[in-house]
């Protein structure tokens, strides 16, 4: 099923969480400090190495503009007297030749070729569009998609449930791009789901929350929209999709590996874990039809004992998110009313 995919690949500029005491020596810093005046330790040192090592591997993949970037950010966290400001400011001054070396060596082709520059320009980027055509994952994931699904079942349905997952996606991705951050296009896996990869550092739990359970309230809204389709035209497919897109996005849910509801449970006390537990635990009652039922109900037992899981794990916030978890258990409450409401409605073979 979708999950988000995190990368810490350079995006707009993250400014760290503000530091009081000495990561070495717990000495009292004021405001603006960025080298502890007693033992010298670095302020912002974690900060300062997750860009350092982004830079390095920027520089290795050629991305000599974006390890610029960081660099240069990573100057802004640094005491100007140390001597890894100086190292960093050689540095700079080595990229900065390299990248006028490669500006100037285009400047000599575009007057060697003279009129034909132009010509040459275009053929340049067409090659180029060409290649990024080839590398467009999210095209020639989409179209493998469809047509596995197509085979297996008929391409309106393949294109209808297409069509759900790819909204769920958008949601993870419309939420990152709100932040400032930098996020792709949807890439789907056949046979399994898609996944939006966004960049960023330093996003709180309570963010990373809101951009996990964008999906699910994406897919709500998928969800919602084919059952009113239904309605209005009474065509069997359309309450298929709109059960599948609400089961679909609720066991995405499940605190679990790289689901929506592991990333969002994050930023949940144990207490707010268990109150989501125990809604999904009412509507697995209020909707069990006997062991040789044949519906998917059992998503809401699955999802609460993830939930119930999550109660004895380590990783309770210090300050939990009481928005992240009104949206997580409203999503829930609605997703689960959907998988009631719709299953009835399916067309009987």
């Amino acid at each position: 099923m979708p999950a988000t995919v995190i990368s810490n690949e350079p995006s707009a500029p993250v400014v760290p969480q503000e530091i009081h005491n000495c990561p070495n020596c717990s000495h009292w810093l004021t405001e603006g400090t960025l080298a502890c005046p007693d033992c010298q330790t670095l302020t912002y040192g974690a900060h300062l190495s997750g860009l350092a090592a982004q830079a390095q591997q920027m520089e290795q993949q050629g991305q000599w503009k974006e390890a610029r970037e960081l660099w240069a950010q990573a100057l802004q966290w640094l005491p100007a007297d140390t001597r890894q400001a100086v190292s960093i400011q050689n540095h700079l001054a080595q990229i900065d030749k390299r990248l006028k070396a490669e500006d100037d060596q285009k400047a000599r082709w575009t007057k060697r070729l003279g009129p034909f520059a132009p010509i040459a320009l275009f053929l340049l980027k067409a090659k180029s569009f060409l290649f990024v055509l080839l590398k467009f994952k999210f095209l020639l994931s989409f179209l493998a998609y469809f047509a596995l699904y197509w085979a297996l079942f008929d391409w309106k349905f393949a294109l209808g449930f297409l069509a759900c997952i790819f909204i769920h996606e958008m949601g993870h991705y419309v939420t990152v791009k709100r932040m400032g951050l930098r996020a792709e296009l949807p890439v789907f896996l056949p046979g399994m789901g898609a996944y939006v990869r966004w960049y960023g550092q330093g996003v709180s739990k309570e963010n990373l929350a809101k951009i996990a359970l964008a999906g699910p309230v994406f897919g709500l809204g998928s969800a919602i929209a084919c059952l009113a389709l239904f309605w209005t035209t009474h065509y069997g497919l359309f309450a298929v999709l709109a059960y599948f897109a609400a089961w679909l996005n609720l066991i995405n849910l499940l605190p679990v590996l790289g689901l929506d509801g592991a990333q969002a449970t994050y930023a949940l006390s144990r207490l707010q874990r268990g109150l989501i537990a125990a809604t999904c635990v009412l509507f697995f009652v209020l909707s069990f039809r006997g062991l040789e039922s044949d519906d998917n109900h059992w998503v809401f037992l699955i999802v609460a004992a993830g939930m119930i899981w999550r109660l004895f794990t380590n990783d309770e916030p210090e300050k939990p998110s009481t928005q992240s978890f009104a949206y997580f258990q409203g999503l829930a409450v609605l997703l689960g009313a959907l998988v009631v409401y719709t299953f009835p409605l399916l067309p009987k073979q």
